[in-house]
């Protein structure tokens, strides 16, 4: 867990591609609140205890952890698996410990008009291809990465395997459950997502009883990376609302 000090409570969840994945969420955000940005069990090295095998496990854990530092009025930030954990713990949440959440390019759900593309069966071309506008601008590790590189990219894909390879991407139960979700979410996506596409975004948001999606252009499965401006005002201006409510 890393974490800056300062201000409100925001928790920022990460998707497959790893904690780095949110820095500059994390970096956006640390100077205004108090971030916690935790890397998921399985992820970068870290052990996977064998009591949390699954994505809404995860999501007991994270408000485990809100509870034990008594923590209110806590913002979720969530990207891809992220927002799937996000989403879980916001239907959880009996203790009222979440003030609002924001889902970027988010899984979780099943949509049939719009299926989550396998990415499994992708090599990373083709992942960078689906997920990025502009497939030049993804981060590329070296042609021939170490054997340590290999082995840590190894792991962080069979820890995504392991949460959320079966069913893919999903959990049957969780849409039904999002209309109970009375905290306010906004979903940002990206115009280019052809992991999830924007369609998929939509019958996400359509599924809460509170949220609203916002469309980034020329952004694909990660618009902050991409258009780190256009996303950062979205999520500024729904953290000010949230405030003003409050």
């Amino acid at each position: 867990m890393s974490e800056s000090d300062a201000g409100s409570d925001i928790l920022v969840l990460h998707g497959g591609a790893g904690p780095g994945s949110v820095a500059t969420i994390a970096t956006h955000l640390s100077e205004s609140a108090h971030v916690l940005v935790p890397t998921h069990p399985g992820w970068d090295g870290t052990p996977r205890p064998a009591e949390v095998n699954s994505i809404p496990d995860l999501a007991r854990s994270y408000l485990r952890i809100l509870a034990e530092r008594d923590l209110r009025e806590v913002v979720v930030i969530g990207s891809s698996i992220g927002g799937w954990i996000a989403a879980e713990m916001a239907v959880r949440d009996t203790g009222n410990r979440l003030a609002g959440l924001i889902l970027i390019d988010a899984v979780g759900i099943r949509v049939d008009d719009a299926p989550i593309r396998d990415i499994f069966a992708l090599t990373p071309e083709q992942v960078a291809r689906y997920s990025w506008h502009d497939p030049e601008r993804a981060p590329r590790s070296a042609p021939e990465p170490t054997p340590a590189q290999a082995a840590a990219r190894r792991a962080n894909m069979a820890a995504l395997r392991y949460y959320a390879g079966d069913p893919y991407m999903h959990n049957p139960n969780l849409a039904a459950r999002l209309p109970e979700v009375s905290a306010p979410t906004l979903l940002l996506w990206g115009e280019s997502d052809g992991i999830a596409t924007p369609a998929y975004g939509a019958a996400y948001a359509a599924a809460f009883g509170d949220a609203r999606l916002e469309i980034i252009s020329e952004a694909g499965h990660l618009p902050h990376m991409e258009q780190p401006e256009a996303t950062f005002a979205h999520l500024d201006a729904h953290l000010s609302a949230l405030r003003k409510a409050s």
